[in-house]
């Protein structure tokens, strides 16, 4: 059975360890990633993802922050995503993505962390390697298997 999830807004950054901005659409290329993006390149963590029920978690401490501001590619709404295994596959239109990794270590000097004392990425960020590659805009709609 498929389920669906919103995309709330798609982020790049071209430096690492900034805030990524909203844009209006990405190019996701199989085994790289977000073209443009700092992170781009192989490995597992080419596609950033956070719900912004998580953010919303954080809001309560720091009621300014906004999508892309934990460095997310892209944030969701109505999916549980490290709820997830390793290895599931969904689609953001007609790209195909797969969990490659729940969770991170917080890098040192989190600005996030230093002003609430917290961050959820490490816990509820996932991360994902591209699959299919094509255009996403942040109208799309994703979708995965239950």
């Amino acid at each position: 059975m498929k389920k669906s999830f919103e995309i709330l807004s798609l982020n790049i950054s071209k430096e690492k360890g900034t805030a990524k901005s909203p844009v209006p659409r990405l190019v996701l290329v199989a085994d790289q990633g977000i073209e443009g993006d700092a992170h781009a390149g192989p490995g597992n963590r080419q596609v950033s993802l956070l719900a912004d029920e998580d953010i919303d978690t954080m809001r309560a401490k720091l009621d300014s922050l906004m999508p892309g501001d934990f460095a997310e590619n892209i944030t969701t709404r109505g999916i549980d995503l490290p709820s997830l295994p390793v290895g599931t596959r969904f689609t953001i239109g007609d790209t195909v993505l797969e969990i490659s990794q729940i969770g991170k270590e917080c890098h040192s000097g989190c600005a996030i962390r230093e002003k609430t004392g917290d961050c959820v990425m490490p816990r509820r960020g996932v991360f994902a390697r591209v699959v299919e590659g094509g255009e996403i805009t942040d109208e799309d709609t994703g979708s995965y298997d239950i």
